[in-house]
């Protein structure tokens, strides 16, 4: 299982909190570090949709103009833009045995997918 994310992220914590005391095992995936490739980003479009793995909420969304949000319309364009900022990337995003099936943190989806 990995679990992409960034670690100063409050949501990441609450998620790796959540798998640590359920004794549940992952490998942190640092999208600071390591990046977000334009494959992987196509694959998590497919189970999601682009517009939610695009944060809009955060900050790094916030920060371009309405003009630049506007102009990120479509699931091209959101790959370009995430693969150059990722901390723009909803997180986290749980992969299980090369799956993506959760995005963000909700513990009853934690719990459901887990069967905890």
């Amino acid at each position: 299982m990995i679990l992409y994310g960034i670690p100063n992220c409050n949501t990441v914590k609450k998620a790796q909190d959540w798998l640590k005391a359920n004794d549940i095992a992952f490998e942190f995936h640092d999208f600071k570090k390591k990046g977000a490739s334009p494959e992987k980003l196509n694959e998590w479009f497919i189970v999601f949709g682009w517009e939610k793995v695009v944060n809009k909420a955060g900050l790094t969304f916030k920060k371009l103009s309405k003009e630049e949000q506007a102009s990120i319309d479509s699931a091209d364009k959101a790959n370009a833009y995430l693969t150059q900022h990722t901390s723009a990337i909803k997180r986290p995003i749980v992969e299980l045995d090369g799956k993506a099936v959760l995005i963000g943190f909700k513990e009853e989806e934690y719990r459901s997918v887990f069967n905890k």
